[in-house]
């Protein structure tokens, strides 16, 4: 008799320890579900969020060419020199951008400016790129198929020895030889017209640089 009562308190002991760690284990169970549904939500949240942001950028870089069209107008100077009336945007865009005229002297433009360090190109350049180059103080020396190969190459020569500027064609532009800087533009003859060198003298890194000093190298080449 004594020996079925151990044997019996015995079982009841060990089964109320099966049970406890049952209890246990369900605890444990429960508390780690628990933590993976949390974990889970704030995935889901964040992942959402990281969707939405990209959606949104998508959805930017996607839209419509930013425009820099304002209501300004040129006025042209005495000495022709035609200058933006209205002031000129400066924002950094990653975007396409409508320009008002061509080749642009301002608005908004690519975070990187094109090297202008006496920078020649024989082929196109994105007008964002060198609209930040003159943003810096350079001045943008362009020209058409019109252009004589005579003044494209002492143009080129000019430049490659001038530290802020930089030339490129511009098939688009009205006349075969421009110059740009900043809010201002002209219309040279030819490489030996004389306003070739007014003009250097007076904008490369002249009065309008709206960031006087900034760098014209380690950008876009």
């Amino acid at each position: 008799m004594a020996a079925k009562t151990n044997s019996s308190a015995e079982r009841k002991a060990r089964i109320e320890a099966m049970r406890r760690a049952e209890r246990s284990r369900e605890r444990r169970n429960r508390i780690l579900t628990i933590g993976a549904s949390v974990l889970i939500v704030a995935g889901l949240v964040v992942g959402g969020t990281v969707l939405i942001r990209s959606q949104s950028d998508d959805s930017d870089s996607s839209s419509t060419a930013s425009d820099s069209k304002s209501t300004g107008k040129w006025e042209t100077g005495s000495d022709g020199v035609k200058t933006w009336s209205t002031k000129l945007a400066q924002n950094h865009v990653t975007k396409t951008v409508k320009y008002a005229m061509e080749p642009p002297v301002g608005g908004d433009h690519n975070p990187v400016w094109q090297n202008c360090n006496g920078d020649v190109y024989d082929k196109a350049i994105k007008n964002e790129n060198a609209v930040h180059s003159l943003e810096h103080g350079a001045v943008w020396v362009t020209y058409n198929s019109k252009a004589s190969d005579a003044d494209v190459k002492a143009l080129a020569e000019k430049v490659k020895k001038t530290p802020y500027t930089l030339m490129s064609p511009v098939d688009d532009q009205k006349d075969p030889i421009m110059l740009s800087a900043w809010g201002h533009q002209r219309t040279v003859t030819s490489a030996t017209d004389a306003n070739v060198d007014k003009f250097f003298e007076t904008y490369v890194q002249g009065e309008q640089t709206p960031e006087p000093g900034a760098a014209c190298t380690n950008g876009v080449s």
